[in-house]
């Protein structure tokens, strides 16, 4: 019987936030645009009041000094608070921070008396800053609206009579009235006898989903038609939606390694680029004839403007949360950046088939038990044990003979893995599982089960072969066209399960599987993926996130099926394919290759232009105005190319 239900053990030690050079949080509170711009809107006036009073107007009072004050209120507004975060990152023993050289190279243009480009300088960095800030923003928000779908208010009915109550303080037992169009606040369980729901909050999918009396339903689910009942049966903060709306936030703790180079270049890169201009300031005195110092200072200035890390250091993170956002909308949670770029390289996907590419929904078809044993009676034991297992098998078992008879006394029941489940009935042994269960107990049997491509439960009882029962499984309606995607992307592809070989195969033919192994133990398996590994050659596992453990432990990526499932799934997997499609594997790899494609994008954006730049500003040729293109510009572009991902369809 194939195995499903087991957790993975983590692969990474929970979110260490990596220390940085360069503090982007730009929180921007409640404020408005208008607020944000502000500051630089006042600047940016006083600044082009400046430039017309020094070229054109040229009034007599515009002295020395009054221009100087001019500027200096023109470069208050955005100048200040830039200096104040170079001040906190200094006694924070962070020195070297962009802060610090945007600083010192506008407070050295005022120095060498060229105002109007050291408000200038600031001016568009700050504005720079600004648009940063709302790209963060959005993005993080974007993410929020996609999940956090939780009323902060339900409906709950006491003592007949329906009170608006706090979602957060419902006890779990309470009933929740849920109108036609309101989104449940709780996980709980439907006591109407149907009611459809739009389940987009948790899947990406908004097709109506009609679940029936005692089904479970989940927070973020918005009734769609009359007025359903439910019963609470989780606690507000315990919700399966709020714990997907955690591992998002918290996803960019899990750094990709670009993302953590980056971080560790700009630590020692900017120091390298002070004393660089401290030596273009410096150095020509010793070999240029009509060494100028305030000309060389000029060129420094310049130097420091350009060389500010800032596009490399806030658009890479923002095309990774893009990345993460983008999966979010689409029903795939990852839970790093890392497994992104993972995903991106990854060149073998491994496989489970029952509820990753069938439906993991079995039907009896066929009962085939010998006459000497009494029918009814074996299927009841059958049930009974079987009713210790959360397997698809024993549920079609239990729909098939009924409700289970609580007067079979059960005893030394063992669940053996890999084969199926063994326990002893009114003193006699009894075995329900695979076959290679009845060769582990020495049971003999006249079967060809390898010739029947069904999965078959063998049963014995008193040390005698009873007979098998046949279950059947379909195959996901999406599967063929996630291998035929995987395939198209170079990807191989291979099936392992527990279940018998011929099931396997003809699962795997169906759907045009490469490689497909059937009767594997889960040792077995993990030598599966060893062999694969041994080729230097990555591995991304797909199961229902139940079982396998060793697997999943052991692939570059664990990728779970099974988002409405168990919650291990979630706390367990690198991602998360909410709704149990096939199609959204290809989609995740998809999205994790076009997202590394931008970051490396910015990447060589950032470092042309501001190579070009640096040089042309080391021989006196760029001016400021370059500079701050070259810092600002570039920067604005690298995020406008980041957030891009976000707007696209996979």
């Amino acid at each position: 019987m194939e195995e499903c239900c087991s957790t993975k053990p983590k692969k990474q030690t929970p979110h260490n936030h990596e220390g940085h050079s360069h503090d982007h949080s730009h929180e921007t509170g409640d404020k408005s645009t208008f607020q944000m711009f502000l500051p630089a809107i006042a600047s940016f006036v006083l600044l082009l009041i400046g430039i017309a009073l020094d070229n054109y107007i040229k009034p007599n009072w515009f002295t020395e000094l009054t221009r100087l004050g001019w500027y200096l209120i023109a470069y208050i507004p955005v100048g200040l608070p830039v200096l104040k975060e170079a001040y906190e990152s200094i006694i924070n023993g962070d020195v070297f921070s962009e802060f610090f050289l945007m600083g010192i190279a506008t407070v050295g243009a005022f120095a060498i008396g060229e105002y109007p480009e050291g408000v200038a300088v600031m001016l568009f960095y700050s504005v720079g800053e600004v648009f940063q800030a709302m790209a963060v923003t959005k993005a993080k928000s974007n993410i929020k609206s996609l999940l956090d779908q939780r009323p902060d208010e339900v409906t709950v009915v006491k003592d007949g009579k329906p009170q608006t109550v706090k979602a957060e303080k419902v006890n779990i037992g309470e009933i929740i009235q849920l109108k036609s169009g309101e989104k449940l606040g709780l996980d709980g369980e439907l006591l109407s006898e149907t009611a459809s729901f739009n389940t987009a909050a948790l899947t990406g999918e908004s097709k109506p989903d009609t679940k029936t009396k005692g089904e479970a339903v989940l927070a973020g689910m918005i009734n769609l038609n009359t007025v359903s009942q439910v019963k609470v049966t989780t606690a507000y903060k315990d919700s399966k939606l709020s714990k997907i709306l955690e591992l998002v936030q918290n996803a960019t703790a899990q750094k990709a390694p670009t993302e953590l180079f980056i971080r560790k270049f700009a630590k020692i890169y900017t120091p390298i680029v002070v004393f660089l201009a401290i030596g273009i300031t410096l150095f020509p005195y010793f070999f240029v004839n009509d060494y100028q110092f305030k000309s060389w200072l000029y060129r420094a200035l310049i130097f420091l403007v350009i060389s500010c890390p800032c596009a490399l250091v806030i658009s890479i993170p923002l095309g990774y949360f893009g990345g993460i956002g983008a999966g979010s909308r689409n029903g795939i949670l990852f839970k790093g950046s890392n497994f992104l770029d993972v995903l991106a390289n990854v060149q073998n996907v491994v496989m489970d088939k029952t509820g990753t590419m069938t439906e993991g929904v079995f039907k009896v078809q066929e009962i085939n038990f010998n006459n000497e044993f009494n029918k009814d009676e074996i299927l009841k034991f059958v049930n009974a044990l079987e009713s210790i297992s959360s397997h698809p098998v024993a549920t079609a078992i239990h729909d098939y003979v009924g409700e289970i008879d609580h007067s079979i006394n059960l005893e030394n029941v063992e669940e053996i893995a890999g084969h199926g489940l063994r326990a002893t009935i009114n003193g006699k042994e009894i075995l329900v599982g695979n076959f290679k269960l009845m060769e582990k107990f020495n049971i003999n049997y006249d079967i060809k089960a390898k010739n029947l491509v069904y999965t078959l439960i063998a049963v014995a009882y008193d040390k005698k072969f009873v007979g098998y029962i046949t279950i059947a499984d379909t195959i996901k309606p999406d599967a063929q066209m996630a291998i035929n995607k995987l395939k198209s992307l170079g990807i191989k592809t291979t099936m392992l399960s527990g279940d018998k070989t011929s099931v396997v195969k003809y699962v795997a033919d169906t759907l045009g599987i490469a490689n497909a192994f059937g009767d594997l133990l889960p040792e077995d398996k993990v030598n599966k993926i060893k062999e694969i590994k041994t080729q230097n050659q990555s591995v991304a596992f797909v199961g229902d996130g139940v079982n396998d453990a060793p697997v999943v432990a052991l692939s570059d990526v664990g990728i779970a099926m099974g988002g409405l499932g168990s919650d291990a799934t979630i706390e367990t997997a690198d991602v998360v394919i909410q709704d149990d499609k096939p199609s959204k594997i290809p989609m995740a790899i998809n999205i994790g290759k076009q997202t590394k494609k931008i970051v490396w994008q910015n990447i060589t954006l950032a470092f042309a232009v501001k190579g070009v730049v640096l040089a042309l500003g080391a021989g006196g040729i760029a001016t400021m105005w370059e500079a701050v293109f070259a810092d600002v510009g570039v920067a604005l572009l690298a995020i406008l190319n980041a957030v891009r991902i976000q707007k696209m369809k996979f």
